[in-house]
């Protein structure tokens, strides 16, 4: 199948930088402000949570950037995913993921084709759509970072440093809306200077969804080859 869904990477590395510091004060009341920023960063995070997992459902519109700017790449897509609880179904880059609990779907009109994987919860480097809204809970230190105002909304900004020394990414700044305490954005910084961006456009809560909204239906799609992985 020729792949053109390309789900955000999860795999990041970092230092945080060390200040030097002449005397013991300096070291003690940094090291305070330190741990009192990462507390601040923390509880925002756990409120974005605990918002999250209040709600039946999640529909979200979407941009995704790409850009590395030494290899001339700019890249822009859209696309929009509606969850409830750890099922979803995903439209981007003209593919439709579906994923039902159990199995994954990518249905790719362009090759005529729907390949079924099952999803293996172990595995870490399995990101889904939901996972996207709580990745930031474990494998990560964290600080707050700036604040800007984006259309009259106040956006916090918290800066995550992965702790796994495999990760190929410098860093990830997280943009959380204040008031909401939704996620605005997201953007991440590889090593190869390589910088994705994910902006929720809408960000929609408790709708009506059909009853087979997560249901794969094959015959939907009689011409279709059906490439079962599992």
């Amino acid at each position: 199948m020729k792949a053109k869904f390309q789900e955000i990477n999860n795999n990041s590395i970092t230092s945080m930088t060390k200040k030097c510091l002449q005397i013991a004060v300096i070291m003690l009341l940094s090291f305070t402000s330190i741990q009192a920023q990462d507390k601040k960063a923390k509880d925002l995070l756990n409120e974005v949570t605990s918002k999250i997992k209040s709600y039946d459902n999640i529909v979200i519109d979407f941009k995704y950037s790409l850009n590395n700017s030494k290899e001339n790449i700019n890249q822009d897509s859209k696309g929009n995913v509606t969850m409830k609880g750890n099922q979803y179904v995903l439209n981007f880059m003209g593919v439709t993921k579906i994923f039902d609990g159990q199995k994954t779907y990518t249905i790719v009109p362009e090759d005529e084709e729907v390949t079924i994987t099952k999803i293996n919860e172990k595995d870490d480097n399995a990101i889904t759509p939901s996972k996207m809204l709580t990745f930031f809970n474990s494998g990560y230190k964290y600080t707050m970072d700036i604040v800007q105002n984006v259309k009259g909304r106040k956006i916090q900004y918290i800066k995550l440093v992965p702790t796994s020394g495999k990760d190929q990414r410098k860093e990830i700044l997280l943009g959380i809306d204040v008031q909401t305490k939704h996620i605005y954005n997201l953007i991440e910084t590889g090593k190869n200077g390589t910088k994705t961006t994910l902006t929720v456009n809408s960000f929609k809560t408790n709708q009506p969804l059909s009853k087979n909204q997560f249901t794969f239906v094959a015959s939907k799609y009689p011409k279709y080859y059906i490439n079962k992985l599992d």
